[in-house]
């Protein structure tokens, strides 16, 4: 009978776990601890440490401890700051305001086009970001068939009035940088928000019809709470690299619309001021983390962080 473990009731007990611990989801874990923290966590130590240093590249860089070079950084630097924020932001919301109803589509409603929509959505990862970017130059360029249609329908007027233009011209605008970043960061709002409306249950809304629910009603009340997670995913990886973007601002863009990312790159490889742009790097990542975990609090999904 001591081999024999009945539970109250008469069914078997389940038989006793082994001591120790399982050490292989822990196992699992190292391959990608060890990738953070060669290439995060290390760049970033070396980045936060050659801020804090004085010198020049010449003479070399002594560890003085400068944190004076912030407040001095931010000063210098806080309206390429806040346009950057600015932009990306209109990037997020146009990016939305395209990808949400595209998404509800490929979806719901695609059916067997479904796979091809979502392939070509997925297309132009395979053209380089920079080609991609080049070919809005063309776009855009006054003769086109865009700049026409543009003038001919008075909407230049338009973006001229909200100054996103200056004259007829679309290139070289602050509408011709909002329009690329929208245009390259825009499959990374379509695909989240893909994934969570592809997994909506169809009879929530044929629920919301019974209940008398107008259109309108079932997307505010069943649509846009079930899909949020993915809506928050999709402007987050598109707010997050468009802030700190330089080629669109760079080939579309003039000298008053240019981004941090495009300062960053200046001082860096160009002025040669590295404790300056180290700086600068750490400011728009502080400013970027406080603005997304602010955005995830007030967006009801905590979870994501």
């Amino acid at each position: 009978m001591a081999n024999m473990a009945v539970a109250v009731g008469g069914t078997e007990a389940p038989p006793p776990r082994r001591a120790g611990r399982n050490w292989v989801p822990y196992a699992l874990l190292v391959p990608g601890l060890l990738f953070l923290a060669f290439f995060y966590a290390a760049p970033m130590v070396t980045l936060g440490s050659q801020s804090l240093q004085e010198g020049n590249v010449y003479d070399g860089y002594i560890l003085t401890g400068n944190v004076g070079i912030y407040p001095e950084t931010l000063s210098e630097y806080w309206p390429h700051l806040f346009r950057s924020l600015g932009y990306a932001a209109s990037a997020t919301f146009f990016g939305l305001i395209l990808a949400y109803p595209l998404a509800y589509y490929m979806a719901q409603k695609a059916g067997r086009w479904k796979n091809i929509m979502l392939i070509l959505v997925i297309a132009p990862f395979f053209t380089s970001f920079l080609i991609r970017t080049l070919a809005w130059r063309i776009i855009l360029s006054d003769g086109g068939v865009v700049s026409d249609v543009v003038q001919a329908s008075g909407f230049d007027h338009v973006l001229n009035f909200m100054g996103l233009t200056q004259g007829d011209t679309l290139l070289n605008s602050k509408f011709a940088v909002i329009a690329g970043l929208t245009y390259n960061f825009l499959p990374f709002m379509i695909l989240p928000l893909f994934a969570a409306l592809d997994r909506l249950d169809p009879r929530l809304m044929e629920a919301a019809r019974d209940l008398y629910a107008s259109g309108w009603q079932t997307f505010r009340r069943v649509i846009w709470p079930l899909s949020l997670p993915g809506v928050v995913a999709g402007t987050l990886l598109t707010f997050i690299p468009a802030a700190g973007d330089y080629i669109n601002s760079r080939l579309l863009g003039n000298t008053q619309t240019v981004m941090i990312g495009q300062v960053i790159d200046s001082l860096f490889l160009r002025v040669l001021d590295f404790p300056k742009a180290a700086a600068l790097s750490f400011i728009l990542l502080v400013m970027i983390v406080a603005l997304v975990g602010f955005y995830v609090r007030k967006a009801g999904t905590e979870e994501l962080v």
